[in-house]
């Protein structure tokens, strides 16, 4: 199980970890409700969760372990195209300062736990429901084994090979996760967010004093995409214009349809909470575009990897001490935890309210809904572990590009429903059709390649295969009202 420890680093690690594990038991007492039994409460933390809570909880789940590992490594590996992440995360915003109250609002008003709670309540429609719910749970699992991918990335780092210490970690997270529900990773997320900051300011500001200044380390990292050739630089590509304008866009559409971002929204206080959020949350757009120079920074260290995700520790242990090493690597690993927690608990929400509810016991108590959705939270966590143990790194990540297609066709009968009742369900749940195998077909036919080229008056455009299924998804679903309209008009206006 292991190789050449760095044993400083190790214990700098374990000590930050133990402390998390310590705030993670003891968050099941933090706001602690009059009836802990219940899903609102196990699932939504009370919907109690004010401003500077949810700014750290969004937050940690939204720029994630994952995130920190994988924004530097494709920066590393394609510069300037890996950026894509800051635009997306520019857009996003605005769109949830117009569009989460009014979700928030439905879903407080009604009771709502879910995004396909929102859907049924909207539509009366199972159907539609059911496929909203089984698109979060599908894209969600992934997502998870992504966390692992981060924390196993830090872990090797230090010398600790094998399955045996991502189980241990994510033992510790499923017994917390299962006790204090979403008020743990809530809690944890305060000290994640705190350690992720010091590490990415220290590292911004130390490294280009050890490499020369960012004149040079933009030069150093210049020299390396121009010896690559391709479509690789520290500049756009004329030809990468558009692929980039459309994975911004439709990544900043499928960002808050994930059952994670949505459970940060329903678990807020209230509709002002989530503006004010809207308002202070691009400080991690800021923060996420630091932690993307890293991977320019790597190339003028030297740093060679034959594993892109590697390059973020290659790099601390290049040029930092052992201990501030084990203080960064921990930040990252505790990055994992609290999405991982988050993603679970919104993935056993959808299951227990959407179908365990739905098709099997609807008569089930409060309290079994509780129950039922803490046993799912440890099934898909054990379901991310599976992800990781016995099949390669790069299914999940081939999966998680997938997800965000899939996830994405969930934002016509999600997001329409809170302004207008003119599309029809089984139109919706035809276009849902649509997108998820037309788009999955296509990315499929590519090769797995996020973008496809399309000829249109006899000009090629590459674009976001998961922005074009979201297109035919739209067509399809207003075609389909309108002709069911013709066919059964309606005998009022929703």
């Amino acid at each position: 199980m292991m190789g050449a420890l760095d044993w400083t680093a190790l214990s700098v690690f374990l000590f930050f970890f133990a402390l998390v594990t310590v705030m993670g038991f003891i968050a099941s007492r933090w706001k602690r409700a009059v009836d802990h039994a219940k899903l609102d409460e196990w699932g939504l933390g009370g919907r109690q969760f004010g401003i500077w809570i949810t700014w750290f909880l969004v937050g940690g789940d939204f720029y994630t372990a994952y995130t920190v590992i994988a924004v530097p490594a494709l920066v590393y590996s394609v510069g300037a195209y890996g950026f894509f992440a800051l635009p997306y995360t520019i857009i996003v915003y605005p769109f949830v300062f117009l569009v989460m109250p009014k979700l928030w609002e439905v879903a407080h008003r009604h009771g709502h736990v879910t995004a396909a709670d929102v859907v049924h309540g909207a539509y009366g429609s199972r159907a539609l429901e059911l496929a909203v719910a089984l698109t979060g749970l599908v894209a969600t699992m992934p997502y998870i084994a992504l966390q692992l991918v981060g924390m196993q990335v830090v872990i090797s780092a230090m010398g600790l090979q094998g399955e045996i210490p991502i189980v241990a970690a994510f033992v510790i997270l499923a017994l917390y996760t299962y006790s204090a529900g979403l008020r743990a990773p809530a809690l944890i997320a305060f000290v994640k967010d705190l350690m992720i900051y010091i590490v990415v300011l220290v590292a911004v500001i130390i490294v280009p004093m050890h490499l020369g200044g960012y004149g040079a380390i933009f030069a150093a990292a210049d020299k390396v995409y121009a010896a690559k050739g391709g479509a690789t630089g520290i500049l756009l590509q004329p030809q990468q214009y558009l692929p980039y304008a459309t994975l911004a866009l439709g990544s900043a559409l499928a960002a808050f349809m994930y059952p994670h971002t949505l459970t940060g929204i329903f678990a807020a206080k209230s509709a002002n909470t989530i503006r004010t959020n809207a308002i202070l949350l691009p400080a991690y757009t800021v923060l996420l575009g630091l932690i993307a120079l890293l991977g320019y920074m790597a190339h003028a260290a030297g740093v060679t990897v034959s594993n892109a995700s590697d390059v973020v520790p290659a790099l601390f242990k290049a040029l930092f001490p052992s201990w501030f090493a084990g203080f960064a690597f921990s930040a990252i690993a505790i990055g994992a935890l609290v999405p991982a927690a988050v993603m679970s608990i919104g993935a056993a929400n959808l299951f227990t309210r959407n179908v365990w509810k739905a098709y099997v016991n609807p008569a089930v108590t409060d309290a079994g809904e509780a129950q039922v959705a803490k046993i799912v939270s440890l099934v898909v966590k054990v379901g991310a572990l599976a992800f990781i143990l016995f099949l390669p790194t790069k299914f999940a990540i081939d999966l998680q590009l997938l997800g965000g297609l899939w996830i994405l066709q969930t934002f016509p009968a999600l997001v329409f429903s809170l302004f207008t009742r003119w599309f029809r369900a089984p139109a919706l749940l035809l276009g849902w059709l649509v997108g998820i195998v037309g788009g999955t077909a296509i990315v499929f036919a590519d090769g797995l390649v996020p973008v496809h080229t399309v000829i249109l008056g006899g000009a090629p455009y590459t674009v976001y295969v998961g922005l074009l299924a979201l297109i035919a998804n739209l067509i399809v679903a207003a075609v389909g009202t309108l002709v069911l309209d013709m066919a059964a008009p309606r005998t009022r206006t929703a």
